[in-house]
C-alpha cells in the first residue's frame, strides 16, 4: 500500500515485519523502503544528507580536509595544484551519486540526472586538470610515468572513468546512437551498475594508494589510516542506499529494471 506521499509504507516492526517482504524501487540495499529515498515534494538537496548519506557526506570532507590541510600546511609547488584538484574532483563525485541515488519518480530522475550530468561535467575537468599537471611535471622534470602503485590504478581509473562519461552522457543527452531510447535506457542500467561495481571501488582505491607515493611520503605525509577511515565512510554511506531491487533483478533476469 502507497502512503499518502507516494512511497510504500514501511514493514511494521516486530512479527508482522517478517512476513512483510519490502520490495519496489525504494528499498534500498540495507534498510526498509522510503528509507533512501526522495519524498514527493521534497527539497532536492535533501537527496545528499538522507540515510546513509551523512557517512558518505563526513567521509568525502574528511578525505578533502587531509589532502588540503596535508597540501597548504606544506611547500606549495605546480605539482601541489594535483592533489587539489583530483581531491575536490572526488568531493564532486560523491556528490554527484548522492544526489541522483534517493530519486524514483519520472520528474524526479529528469532532474536528478541534469545535476548529476553537470556534476559529472564539473568533476572530469577537475580530474583532466589534475592529469595535465602530472604529466608537465614528468615531461619537464624527466620523471617516469609508472614508479608507484597509484600512478597505475590512476590510468585505469581514467580510462574507466572516460569510457563511463562517454556512455552515461550519450545515452542520456543522444539516445539514438544506440537505436533509441528503451536501448538507450538499458544501457543506462548497467551503466549503473558498472559504477558501483567498478567505478567507484577504483577510484577510492587510487586514492587509498596515495599515501605510498614518494610525493606523500615526502612532502605531504598524509596518514594511510586517515585516508582509509574517510574512504570506508564514503562506502558505508553510498553502498547501503543502492536500490535493492536493481540487484535483484540484474541477478535474476540478467537485466535490470527502469532506474534513476
Amino acid at each position: 500500500m502507497a502512503s499518502a506521499t507516494g512511497l510504500p509504507r514501511r514493514p511494521p516492526n516486530g512479527a508482522e515485519a517478517d512476513d512483510a517482504a519490502p520490495t519496489g524501487e525504494t528499498e534500498p540495499l540495507l534498510g526498509r523502503p522510503g528509507d533512501a529515498a526522495q519524498l514527493e515534494g521534497a527539497a532536492y538537496w535533501t537527496n545528499l544528507t538522507l540515510g546513509t548519506a551523512v557517512l558518505a557526506q563526513f567521509g568525502a570532507v574528511i578525505l578533502l580536509g587531509i589532502v588540503w590541510a596535508s597540501v597548504f600546511t606544506g611547500p606549495l609547488i605546480l605539482f601541489s595544484a594535483h592533489p587539489l584538484a583530483q581531491s575536490l574532483a572526488v568531493f564532486v563525485l560523491v556528490q554527484s551519486v548522492l544526489f541522483l541515488q534517493p530519486t524514483h519518480t519520472a520528474a524526479q530522475k529528469r532532474a536528478g540526472r541534469r545535476v548529476h550530468a553537470a556534476l559529472n561535467l564539473a568533476a572530469l575537468l577537475l580530474l583532466v586538470f589534475g592529469v595535465a599537471v602530472v604529466e608537465y611535471n614528468k615531461v619537464a622534470g624527466g620523471n617516469p610515468h609508472f614508479h608507484s602503485v597509484h600512478a597505475y590504478f590512476g590510468v585505469a581509473t581514467c580510462v574507466v572513468l572516460v569510457v563511463q562519461y562517454f556512455v552515461g552522457f550519450t545515452m542520456w543527452a543522444t539516445p539514438a546512437l544506440y537505436g533509441g531510447e528503451a536501448r538507450a535506457r538499458a544501457l543506462w542500467r548497467w551503466h549503473r551498475v558498472f559504477a558501483y561495481a567498478v567505478v567507484l571501488p577504483l577510484l577510492l582505491v587510487t586514492v587509498f594508494f596515495t599515501a605510498y607515493t614518494p610525493y606523500n611520503v615526502g612532502i605531504l605525509k598524509m596518514k594511510w589510516w586517515g585516508l582509509l577511515i574517510a574512504l570506508v565512510l564514503v562506502v558505508v554511506g553510498v553502498y547501503p542506499r543502492t536500490p535493492l531491487h536493481k540487484i535483484r533483478n540484474s541477478k535474476q533476469n540478467g537485466t535490470l529494471s527502469p532506474s534513476n
